[in-house]
């Protein structure tokens, strides 16, 4: 399978949803229409602020773990870091 991808999306109400996934347009897209995560359904979708290509599904995974763990500012550094 192709490329993997993690993402935050930022959401109606200011706060930040982290997901992977191996099409991005559609997945973003699917959040925005609300047929994506519970969790994007309740808040809403603005838009896409992040997204990092990985190698396969495992690495998405982990470092998708790691991005949920982080406080909202780290978040934010790590959004700018990578304009």
């Amino acid at each position: 399978m192709g490329s993997w991808f993690v993402y935050i999306l930022e959401c109606g109400d200011g706060s930040y949803y982290s997901g992977i996934t191996c099409d991005l347009d559609r997945r973003v897209a699917e959040h925005k229409s609300g047929k994506g995560a519970r969790y994007t359904k309740m808040k809403g979708v603005k838009d896409l602020l992040w997204s990092m290509s990985c190698a396969n599904r495992s690495v998405a995974s982990k470092l998708e773990i790691k991005i949920k763990s982080l406080s909202k500012p780290e978040k934010r550094l790590l959004i700018l870091k990578h304009d």
